[in-house]
């Protein structure tokens, strides 16, 4: 009696997506840390090795760090970035909260509105400069961080209601309906049902909007022109002298000036992984 070879298991394509994602993420996690590691070197590489091109250097040094803290006041301009971003987005969400509401649940402007409303961020911000320098200046917030505060609010109004439509639009209308059956009113209900529902995505919101706040360069070289004003941003681009770049001082404060992100981004991670996926899921 023959005995049957057993049938070749067929090879399935799962394995090879197993490994494409890996080589994929693994690429992710490199081009994010590698950056990264060579900004860390660079703060402790001495200028001529810096100059020299060379990307592992020779001898290592200390010098950049007090260098840099003598050289600017680190402290003022961190004070100042924080204050402005968080103005900014409180300012922001305050707008954008019932602008994104109107829109998802009452269609105010139709289809056309929510366009109009992500075009405004899409326009270059350099359109703004003139009008925005002129209205600090009018209303003496200029060389202020509440003025960056105002302009960064106002700016940011339309990507922060482009971001809270989808967590709007989540939130289920009969729970809404329900409250109004029981006599509350649109405020108490916006107040009461609405607002805690979207938690989450008011501080996925946050999140992002303080990063971009804290980042933004264009609007506070403008209209910082005091040191008591300037944000980091700013800081870091004053190590471009007329006689060449410290890049090791400029490393060294971009390090400092990624802490507060980083520490940030760790106290609310849970929040923004919640909120991103909540709004990304229906």
């Amino acid at each position: 009696m023959s005995q049957t070879m057993p049938a070749a298991k067929p090879i399935t394509s799962s394995k090879g997506l197993t490994v494409l994602r890996s080589v994929f993420l693994a690429f992710v996690i490199a081009a994010v840390i590698l950056p990264l590691f060579y900004l860390v070197t660079l703060t402790f590489t001495p200028q001529s090795e810096i100059l020299s091109g060379r990307l592992i250097p020779a001898s290592l040094t200390l010098d950049n760090w007090p260098a840099y803290w003598e050289r600017i006041p680190m402290l003022t301009f961190a004070r100042n970035s924080v204050l402005a971003a968080v103005m900014g987005t409180v300012l922001s969400l305050l707008i954008a909260t019932p602008v994104a509401y109107a829109i998802v649940r009452h269609r105010t402007g139709g289809g056309v509105l929510p366009t109009y409303v992500l075009s405004a961020f899409i326009a270059p911000p350099v359109v703004a400069i003139i009008p925005m320098f002129f209205l600090l200046r009018y209303i003496g917030l200029l060389n202020n961080a509440a003025g960056l505060g105002l302009i960064y609010g106002l700016v940011n109004v339309s990507v922060a209601a482009w971001l809270l439509f989808s967590f709007i639009e989540r939130i289920p209308v009969e729970i809404e309906e329900a409250a109004v059956l029981d006599g509350a009113g649109v405020l108490r209900t916006i107040w009461h049902v609405v607002l805690p529902l979207l938690a989450p995505g008011l501080a996925a919101t946050a999140i992002i909007l303080l990063i971009l706040n804290y980042n933004e360069f264009l609007f506070a070289v403008t209209m910082s022109q005091s040191v008591d004003s300037q944000t980091l941003p700013v800081a870091i681009s004053l190590f471009q002298g007329d006689r060449g770049v410290q890049f090791g001082q400029m490393a060294a404060a971009s390090m400092t000036a990624m802490i507060p992100v980083y520490v940030m981004a760790l106290i609310m991670q849970k929040w923004l992984v919640g909120g991103l996926t909540s709004g990304g899921v229906k």
